[in-house]
């Protein structure tokens, strides 16, 4: 194999089709709250339609309409300053990624990657053959002026400064604008990744960072998976005036178009005002999933674990104590049906503190009471000498 395809073989995603959430899966949304009867009346009708339109090639860039209903729907949530020019339908946030680093990186350039960060952008980076400089996050976020000392001349970096992936921190105002402004002054690119941005709990968010952005150096993408399911695999990349016509070019080569009847019966949920009744919805109760993890964690397991990030998203961090490792914990708690990730999957740089990442949307908060009785159980065994920091994944982690 190529040294490319080496390093995508090598994935850290399950092949397989995974069975129902366990207790603990983050980064998954509660499919079984979805509006699936609203839906199947979405796709019905558009299926029935048989004009000739719907038989024949389609605009790469994406079905115009939903082009227009998420441009809308950004500038409504999230601040995006973007019109439906702007926008591009692709299956899904790797997808956008991957294209990123097709037309704008060259092997070896160098790229900011935020450390603990998205395992799953720094597989997509390295197998691009990206030069990843691994850059620590605090409680602001990504340090900015760390990164500036060590590789100012960056042609790309990877953030998710709405909420960080895993530890939830938001990054700061000040770091934003030091990053703008980096990437004006050295002809950079920004990769925007705002997953679980709709879902806060506590305070005002700040805006994307795509929208305070002058000079246009941000490549902002999200995904409709997460808000509403899975299965959906729809995403959207809104990219810079200046790199319009050269991506929607590529996109023609690559991947042609995301298939029709998906992307219609998206554009009609969210131009009906689904959509923003569905985020309300799960808004209420995710924020019930998450009051039964930490208050359950913190009633159960006390100051044993150092709880962050419980501010936004669908996942918490749980640090662990000095020397307890992480992975060993997760291998145990794979074995009792507990779907739990290391935070030591997420670094590129040994960790001072492992941690446990704790999802708590994709189930019930009875299920994730009962679950954080039986990780209280685990954390009270002691390790077998060498565990500690055990280096092998999880199958969760895998």
């Amino acid at each position: 194999m190529s040294k490319r395809g080496a390093s995508l073989a090598a994935s850290r995603f399950p092949v397989a089709l995974p069975g129902p959430p366990r207790p603990f899966l983050p980064f998954t949304p509660a499919v079984d709250l979805f509006p699936r009867a609203r839906w199947a009346e979405l796709v019905s009708r558009h299926a029935r339609r048989s004009d000739a339109s719907r038989f024949r090639d389609m605009d790469a860039r994406g079905y115009r309409p939903l082009r227009e209903a998420v441009a809308e729907h950004l500038g409504v949530y999230r601040g995006v300053r973007c019109n439906a020019d702007r926008v591009l339908i692709l299956p899904g946030v790797h997808q956008a990624l991957d294209l990123v680093a097709r037309l704008l990186l060259d092997a070896g350039d160098t790229t900011w990657m935020e450390d603990p960060g998205y395992f799953g952008a720094r597989r997509v980076l390295e197998a691009a053959g990206a030069a990843l400089v691994p850059v620590p996050v605090d409680a602001s976020g990504l340090d900015v002026a760390w990164a500036l000392r060590q590789a100012p001349h960056a042609r790309l970096a990877y953030v998710t400064p709405a909420h960080h992936a895993p530890s939830g921190a938001t990054l700061s105002l000040d770091r934003r604008m030091k990053l703008l402004d980096w990437a004006d002054k050295e002809g950079s690119w920004i990769f925007e990744d705002d997953y679980d941005s709709e879902f806060r709990y506590e305070g005002r968010p700040l805006p994307a960072l795509q929208g305070i952005d002058p000079q246009d150096v941000v490549l902002h993408a999200g995904t409709l998976s997460k808000s509403m399911f899975p299965g959906l695999r729809l995403a959207y990349l809104v990219v810079p005036d200046a790199l319009l016509d050269p991506f929607a070019a590529a996109i023609s080569t690559l991947h042609r178009y995301v298939p029709l009847l998906p992307q219609a019966s998206t554009a009609d949920f969210i131009a009906c005002g689904d959509l923003g009744r569905h985020l309300r919805r799960m808004r209420v109760a995710y924020a019930e999933r998450r009051h039964a993890l930490v208050s359950t964690l913190a009633s159960e397991i006390g100051d044993r674990l150092e709880v962050t990030g419980a501010m936004c998203g669908m996942q918490v961090l749980a640090r662990l104590p000095p020397g307890r490792g992480d992975r060993a914990i997760c291998r145990r708690a794979y074995e009792q049906r507990l779907e739990i990730l290391p935070l030591s999957k997420f670094a590129m740089r040994p960790l001072r503190r492992g941690g446990l990442v704790l999802g708590f949307a994709a189930v019930t908060p009875a299920r994730t009471r009962a679950a954080v009785a039986r990780l209280r159980e685990i954390l009270d065994r002691p390790e077998p000498p060498g565990e500690q920091h055990a280096a092998r994944p999880s199958p969760a982690s895998r």
